[in-house]
C-alpha cells in the first residue's frame, strides 16, 4: 500500500525570481553572440535558454486544502500540501486531489428491511481525502468509490434493522435516527478507509415503505396508535375510579354494596373510557330504590 509523503520542493517566488533572472542574462548573452557572430556561444545561449524554459515547468500553485500528488517516471515521489508557490522538478507530473469537506446524497434505494417489508431509504454522506497517495493509487476512481461503497453500505445497513420496532427496546431505522447513522458512519468507513477518505458524517435523509405497501402499513400504524391511546386511557380511568371509591370510603360520603360498586365501576368506565359524550341522568329518587 502506498502511504502519503511529502515530496521536497523549493520556494517558488525565490525560483520564479531566479529563473526571471536566468532568462534575462541567458537571451542578452544570446543577442551579443549573435552580433559576435560566435557559433559555439550561440549554441550554448539556446541550451540555457531551453533549460530556463523548462524549469518553467516546475513552479506549481498549491490551493489551500488542495494537494498536488507528485510523480516522476510513473514513481511516486511525494505531496505537496503547504499553500503557496511552490517549485519541483520540472520533470515531474503533479495531480491536484481536494481535500474539502464534500457531500452527496444517494439515490432512493428500493430494498428489504430485516423484516422483508420493501422499503425506501437515501443517505447523505459528508466526507473528504486524508491521505492523498492511497486514493490516487489505490483505488481507480475514488469519488466514484466513495459513491459505490457508500450505496453498499447503505443497503446492507437496511437489511439489518426493522423500519419499525415491534418489540419494546428494538432498534429500528425510524425510531432510532441517531444509532442507525452512527452505525452507517462506521460501516462507510471501514469500506473506504483503504481510499484514503474520511467519513466525517452520515446520516438517513429519505426513509419510507415501498408504494405497494405503504397504505398497509398506514394503517397498521394507525392501528397501533389508537391501541396504544386506548391502553393509557384505560390505565387512566381505573386509576380515576379506584381513587373515586378510597376517597368516597374515607370521608363516609356514602356507604355502597359491592353491587352499587361494581355499577359505580361500570359507569365511570364507560363516561372515561367512551368516545362519544355521555348523556347525563339525573336520579330524583333515593341511592337504594324499593
Amino acid at each position: 500500500m502506498v502511504r502519503e509523503r511529502g515530496a521536497r520542493s523549493l520556494p517558488g517566488g525565490f525560483m520564479l525570481m531566479f529563473l526571471l533572472v536566468a532568462a534575462f542574462v541567458t537571451l542578452w548573452s544570446g543577442i551579443q553572440s549573435a552580433r559576435a557572430d560566435q557559433a559555439f556561444p550561440a549554441i550554448a545561449w539556446f541550451l540555457g535558454f531551453a533549460a530556463v524554459v523548462i524549469a518553467f515547468f516546475g513552479l506549481v500553485v498549491v490551493h489551500p486544502n488542495q494537494a498536488q500528488v507528485v510523480q516522476l517516471f510513473g514513481n511516486y515521489v511525494g505531496t505537496l500540501k503547504q499553500p503557496g508557490l511552490q517549485w519541483v522538478n520540472p520533470l515531474t507530473t503533479r495531480k491536484s486531489v481536494s481535500q474539502r469537506i464534500r457531500n452527496f446524497e444517494s439515490a432512493k434505494l428500493k430494498v428489504n428491511d430485516h423484516t422483508g417489508n420493501p422499503i425506501e431509504i437515501a443517505a447523505v454522506v459528508v466526507w473528504r481525502v486524508v491521505e492523498t497517495a492511497e486514493a490516487v493509487f489505490e483505488v481507480d476512481d475514488y469519488q466514484n468509490f466513495v459513491h459505490v461503497q457508500s450505496e453498499a453500505a447503505l443497503r446492507n445497513l437496511a437489511t439489518s434493522y426493522p423500519y419499525d420496532a415491534h418489540v419494546e427496546g428494538e432498534i429500528s431505522l425510524r425510531s432510532h435516527t441517531g444509532e442507525v447513522a452512527d452505525r452507517l458512519r462506521h460501516e462507510i468507513q471501514d469500506r473506504l478507509s483503504k481510499a484514503g477518505v474520511e467519513v466525517l458524517e452520515a446520516r438517513i435523509s429519505h426513509l419510507a415503505y415501498a408504494p405497494e405497501i405503504a397504505s398497509a402499513m398506514l394503517q397498521r400504524q394507525q392501528a397501533s396508535a389508537i391501541i396504544a391511546a386506548r391502553t393509557r386511557i384505560v390505565e387512566g380511568a381505573v386509576g380515576m375510579v379506584e381513587m373515586a371509591l378510597e376517597q368516597l370510603s374515607a370521608k363516609n360520603i356514602v356507604r355502597l354494596d359491592d353491587d352499587r360498586k361494581a355499577a359505580m365501576v361500570s359507569n365511570l368506565l364507560v363516561v372515561l373510557c367512551g368516545d362519544r359524550n355521555p348523556q347525563p341522568v339525573v336520579n330524583t329518587g333515593t341511592l337504594y330504590p324499593g
